[in-house]
């Protein structure tokens, strides 16, 4: 149901501090003082050499004491339990995520077990985890387990774009196929309650818009900015969408279709080596083809995000020859019991999800054919 328990009052949540900016992590120690001088650090090896020794150092030299925890990977509840009980040993009075969504995810949850505070630093801006109090959870084969949702917002989000700038372009592309649904689900779901369990906001919508409207203006060129490895306005732009305007939008304006695809499409085996935002990308173009868009309007979304090296059919998502049956089956995951396309006010099934995975691989063929698009 939309609004099982006629919600009328308006909600918008966001992070108590947001800070973006070239050599951020350099000035870390005075944002994260007001948390604790005793943090617990979760980071994969690969985070660590890029930005986790810098900043430790910073901290320390600011007279922290930190603790780190290595990331095994996957955003699992054995995997929140292993960390939490490493913070208990190590006495720590709040966590800080370093790397992607995953450590992102399962710092929030770890924080949240342990009644702690959590500073989010995310090294890629490829999804708008680091700014909500959602988390997303995995089973250990990559399949998606649950939502988790939380009393609060992380206290701080702290982005180094020369770090973002240095990371793989496909991240940042990522990160605009999971923002480019921002404010397509906000405009499905608008009746509904969103993620805080309020109505929007009409600053929710506006940040939605934005976000949206950055996207398309500066989508391209951040992306040749990052294959550059430099910060530019473009880039500061996007990564601001990515991780701050769609963080606060998703969150307070809801989610609906294009990440009840994705959720389903984490059973497709072939699947688990795209990114969040890749495979929301081509849920966010089934969300228009549900949505009933018009013809010309469709036509920009798939054009920005196939500029952007996102997928748009089947084949594009390494699955051309994808039998029937495991569509049905993503469909019917996608139509679970409280999942979010159950958000928009519409009549819903199994089949009509299905039918739209179908007409938007149509879709993506169709442009690709009629521009002659090809990729570079």
């Amino acid at each position: 149901m939309v609004n099982p328990n006629n919600v009328t009052e308006r909600l918008f949540r966001s992070p108590s501090k947001y800070v973006q900016g070239p050599y951020a992590i350099q000035n870390a120690a005075k944002y994260l003082t007001p948390l604790g001088k005793a943090p617990l650090l979760i980071c994969d090896d690969v985070v660590w050499g890029i930005a986790g020794k810098d900043l430790v150092s910073a901290l320390e030299k600011a007279a922290f004491k930190v603790h780190r925890a290595v990331f095994g990977g996957e955003a699992t509840r054995e995997e929140v339990d292993r960390i939490s009980t490493l913070a208990r040993d190590a006495a720590s009075d709040f966590v800080i995520a370093l790397g992607g969504g995953k450590t992102i995810d399962t710092a929030k949850t770890v924080a949240a077990t342990l009644g702690l505070q959590v500073a989010v630093l995310p090294t890629t801006a490829s999804t708008d985890a680091p700014c909500s109090a959602i988390a997303v959870l995995y089973r250990p084969e990559g399949v998606y387990d649950c939502y988790r949702l939380f009393d609060s917002n992380p206290a701080i989000v702290l982005v180094d774009t020369t770090v973002v700038a240095r990371a793989p372009p496909r991240f940042l592309a990522a990160g605009m196929g999971d923002a480019l649904a921002t404010n397509v689900e906000a405009r499905a779901c608008r009746t509904s309650t969103n993620c805080a369990g309020g109505l929007q906001t009409e600053a929710c919508r506006a940040v939605c818009e934005r976000c949206e409207e950055v996207l398309f203006r500066y989508g391209r060129q951040a992306y040749e900015a990052n294959k550059a490895g430099v910060v530019t306005p473009a880039l500061e732009a996007v990564v601001e969408a990515n991780t701050l305007l769609s963080g606060l939008g998703f969150e307070s304006g809801g989610v609906a279709a294009a990440h009840a695809i994705h959720n389903g499409m984490t059973a497709i085996e072939e699947l688990h080596g795209l990114l969040h935002g890749e495979k929301v990308a081509f849920g966010t173009v089934c969300q228009l083809v549900l949505d009933g868009v018009p013809a010309s309007e469709l036509d920009g979304y798939i054009d920005f995000l196939l500029s952007v090296d996102l997928p748009v059919t089947f084949e594009l998502l390494g699955i051309p020859n994808v039998k029937d049956e495991e569509l049905r089956r993503v469909a019917e995951l996608a139509c679970a019991e409280g999942e979010t396309v159950w958000a928009m006010d519409r009549v819903i099934n199994v089949d009509i999800v299905l039918g739209a995975m179908k007409g938007a691989d149509a879709a993506g063929r169709d442009y690709m054919r009629r521009k002659g698009w090809k990729r570079d």
